[in-house]
Order: C-alpha cells, then structure tokens, then sequence
C-alpha cells in the first residue's frame, strides 16, 4: 500500500469540507484526516494515470465481501448510480481516492472493515 495518498488540491478540499460536514462515520473521519495529512497535493496534469480520482474508471476487488466491481468516480454534481457514476465523496470513492493500482487499502466503512483492492484506474470522458 502507498505510504500517502496523492490527491489534487480541489479533491484535498472537497474531502477536509466533508469531514467538516460531518458526512462520514468517526471511524472514517478518523482515517481519512490521518490521509490528508500526509497526503501528497498536486495539480491536475502532475496526477499520475494510475490514481484513484474524479473522472476515473476503476476497478476494484473487495476481498471482505468477495466481488469486483467497476465504478466511474465523478463530481457530487454528476453522480447517476443507475450509470454506474459514484460521487467521489461517496463511501467507496473516499476509501480509495489517492491510491493506485496495486494498492490493497482496509477501510472502515460504516458496516465494518473491508479490504479493497485497487485493480484497474482509466480516463474516463462523457
């Protein structure tokens, strides 16, 4: 697993408001303060290919429930579930937001720990 995450400056921002808002569980705004200070900021075209982030396809596997899944990680604005676009300040968007490929992150998600594994991230354009 990375040592930090590596975030742009807009989602380092809309993640320390949602902790602010108090819009995820204690546990998670415990883990997820932890991230930010250690979190590597960068701008838009600095972001890696291979990180978790808006306007991303990914492809995770969840070991704890034993599915994979793919999901289109877009702005709080845009997301559509039916289309399979998931807010990137959604519960499992904000588990692997600033990971990358490879990366097998545990993460306590309001119905207990799961180990999530980050197996594909791809550009993603409407």
């Amino acid at each position: 697993m990375s040592n930090q995450i590596i975030v742009t400056t807009g989602i380092y921002d809309a993640i320390k408001e949602t902790l602010r808002r108090k819009k995820v569980s204690i546990h998670e705004e415990k883990r997820l303060a932890t991230e930010l200070r250690n979190a590597r900021q960068v701008l838009r075209r600095d972001l890696p290919a291979d990180i978790v982030t808006v306007e991303r396809k990914v492809t995770l596997k969840d070991h704890t429930l034993d599915f994979e899944h793919e999901y289109i990680f877009v702005s709080s604005t845009r997301e559509k579930l039916k289309k399979n676009k998931y807010s990137i300040l959604s519960d499992i968007a904000l588990a692997v937001v600033g990971y990358k490929v490879g990366d097998i992150i545990d993460w306590p998600f309001k119905g207990g720990n799961r180990k999530i594994e980050i197996l594909k991230v791809e550009a993603w354009e409407e």
